[in-house]
């Protein structure tokens, strides 16, 4: 088995779904003539494109979340001893406190599965800090490096590095 910290698992295709979303908003209202705008109207237009533009950024993100979820295979990951977990990720990363390990209870609060949708017996919470808090805000489980490998329930939107587990032939 081969652990490796993956910092752009959806690069390739952020870039295509960035392209073609520009792509859609520049060509999308074509007109057969050119019409004069004024700089009002063209300040606006930027905006509305720039708005359009912070839209979709958010969506690839989210995206990029969902499939990096379902990418690398972790059922074992929070099961293997933490402590040597820990340390890959430290070694792996310096600098990044907290790493994803592909454990959530989005489906269902309290009830913990990994990115396969299977059920996780193995919690190694942070009792000093009361986790997990038992909110829906908190679905997403992250390995804090700082509190010597103890899980942490986190916002799903938080950016973090994953930690995924590659299984090598």
């Amino acid at each position: 088995q081969q652990y490796m910290v993956c910092t752009r698992v959806m690069a390739h295709l952020a870039v295509p779904v960035l392209l073609l979303s520009f792509s859609l908003l520049c060509c999308s209202s074509p007109s057969r003539t050119r019409k004069a705008i004024s700089p009002i109207q063209a300040g606006a237009e930027d905006d509305d494109v720039k708005s359009q533009i912070e839209k979709l950024w958010q969506e690839v993100h989210l995206l990029k979340e969902k499939q990096a979820l379902q990418t690398g295979k972790t059922p074992n990951i929070y099961m293997m001893e933490n402590g040597d977990l820990r340390n890959y990720a430290r070694r792996s990363a310096p600098g990044s406190s907290e790493f994803w390990i592909g454990v959530s209870d989005i489906v269902k609060e309290g009830q913990y599965v990994d990115v396969n949708s299977l059920p996780v017996s193995y919690f190694n919470w942070d009792r000093s800090k009361k986790q997990p808090t038992g909110t829906k805000r908190e679905s997403c489980v992250a390995l804090s490096v700082a509190a010597q490998g103890k899980w942490q329930d986190e916002v799903c939107r938080s950016l973090k590095k994953y930690i995924c587990e590659f299984v090598i032939p």
